[in-house]
């Protein structure tokens, strides 16, 4: 929810804001769609790999789903919509979770794995040249730090509107 919900009038961004977010917006959008079509020749999508990586880095490879939404940003029916695709694949099988008959897990299988080990080299490359490589050593410093001050008042908001 905004800030501004009363009845207040907007703080409207003043040029050097309005160059900064559409800077952002315009760079990322296009950025994620380079990195899509990059990825188009291992038949993966961002949100694919997204899922791969972060379960190639679980304990057993595996995480119950709702954690897997979570840290991969999807919510849950985007989630569940790319588990069908990539169960379909072959990459991904999900396990029910005996402790809890309502949740399951999405445990990557050794195909899956496969696919993630053929596209990270690639993957990486791409990041490379379409992002790090235009970037000094201090710009990449000072971007992490932006993001990471963005990210944890995001996180804060949401941990308090829940």
């Amino acid at each position: 929810m905004a800030q501004n919900a009363t009845s207040q009038a907007p703080k409207w961004l003043n040029s050097t804001e309005m160059r900064a977010w559409r800077g952002y917006i315009v760079s990322s959008r296009r950025l994620l769609e380079a990195l899509d079509i990059d990825l188009a020749d291992h038949d993966l999508s961002m949100a694919d790999y997204e899922i791969l990586a972060q379960l190639s880095d679980a304990p057993e490879r595996r995480m119950r789903m709702s954690e897997l939404a979570d840290v991969a940003m999807l919510s849950r029916s985007r989630l569940s919509h790319r588990m069908k695709v990539m169960e379909t694949a072959g990459w991904i099988k999900r396990e029910s979770c005996p402790s809890d008959k309502r949740g399951s897990f999405a445990v990557m299988t050794a195909k899956g794995w496969k696919a993630i080990v053929a596209a990270a080299p690639d993957h990486v490359e791409s990041v490379r040249h379409r992002f790090i490589d235009h970037l000094s050593k201090a710009d990449q410093v000072v971007l992490a730090s932006i993001f990471e001050k963005v990210g944890s008042a995001l996180r804060e908001e949401t941990s308090t509107e829940s």
